[in-house]
Formats: C-alpha cells, structure tokens, sequence
C-alpha cells in the first residue's frame, strides 16, 4: 500500500459516517407501515389517491426544497403534488411561468384561469388549464393548481383527457388540497 494510501483510508473511516449520517437527516420522506411516504411538511403521499398509483416521490429542486410526489392512473393520467416551504407571499402566476411558457410555446391553448374552494374549504386555490392535443373524441388536457397551505406551497399538475377523466382529475386535486389542509403543521 502507498504512503498516500495509508493516509486516505483512515480519513475515509471517519468521513463516510459522517456523510451517510448527513445523508440520512437531509431526507424530507419517512416511509410509513402502510407504503405511504410522511413528508417533514405533515404532508402524507399515500400509495394511492383514488384511482392514482403513487410511482416516486423526492426531491424536485434542492436548491428550492422542493419536493414531489408522482402518481399514475390508467389510461395515461398522471398527477404530481410538489411541496416547498414559503417564503414571502405566494405568486401561483410566477410559480409556474415556465410551465405556462412550454405549453404555449408546444401549442398548448389556454382554457380556464380562476380560483378555486375545493371541498368547501376556506383554501383558495389558484388553477390554469391548458388543452394539449385532441384525438378523436378526447381533449388532452394539463391543469396546474397551486395554493399556500400554512407555512407550504402546495403545487398540483394533473394531465388528463376530457371528458373520459375528468371526474379522476377532480378527484384528485380534491383529494390532494383537503389533504394538504388537515395534515400539513400538524405534527
């Protein structure tokens, strides 16, 4: 073994722990018993929502503490929650710019821009829906919603066809916003 060798080892002995340790504490997701994913937020990614089927769940943008959770249904639907701590006031218009800007520039027709109360709940949420693409007798379509729930920006895209899913994508963000509303700052 080299002398550089001899002095690496013992310092990677003691720096290893530390780093999976570090590791560990950064992680914002706790797996629970029943397959759901805690989020630090009080935020809980079940496995399912509806008819959605949670298929990852992470970091989005470290350098914003974002994190996400994606979900599929059949039939090519996709729903995906994003949470990040506020800071300031929430823009949901500048949040998403750059969402809104690669649907228009893709073709993308925008449909419906209002505020919303799901669930009769006091929450107000902001949502964008643009059309994507027709085929046959379906509209392809992508929502985006966003609210401040407490102390967190909770985001929600759901791409579904119209009219065939969109009592699934209703459901969906009704699911994801009452959820947001009961559990986040609850612990």
């Amino acid at each position: 073994m080299t002398t550089m060798w001899k002095g690496v080892i013992p310092l990677l002995i003691v720096l290893l722990p530390i780093a999976a340790n570090a590791q560990n504490t950064s992680d914002t997701f706790t797996d629970r018993e029943d397959g759901a994913k805690w989020h630090t937020s009080g935020f809980v990614c079940p496995q399912r929502i509806g008819e959605f089927e949670r298929d990852a769940a992470g970091e989005a943008e470290p350098q914003r503490q974002e994190d996400f959770c994606a979900y599929s249904a059949l039939d090519g639907v996709y729903g995906t929650i994003s949470l990040e701590p506020l800071s300031g006031s929430y823009d949901p218009k500048a949040e998403f710019a750059d969402e809104f800007r690669e649907q228009e520039a893709t073709g993308g027709k925008r449909l419906v821009e209002t505020s919303v109360k799901l669930n009769g709940l006091p929450l107000s949420i902001y949502t964008r829906t643009y059309s994507t693409a027709r085929a046959e007798a379906l509209d392809y379509r992508i929502v985006f919603a966003g609210a401040a729930v407490k102390n967190w920006v909770v985001q929600a895209t759901v791409e579904y066809a119209d009219p065939r899913d969109t009592q699934t994508e209703a459901e969906f963000l009704r699911a994801v916003y009452a959820a947001a509303e009961k559990q986040i700052g609850s612990r």
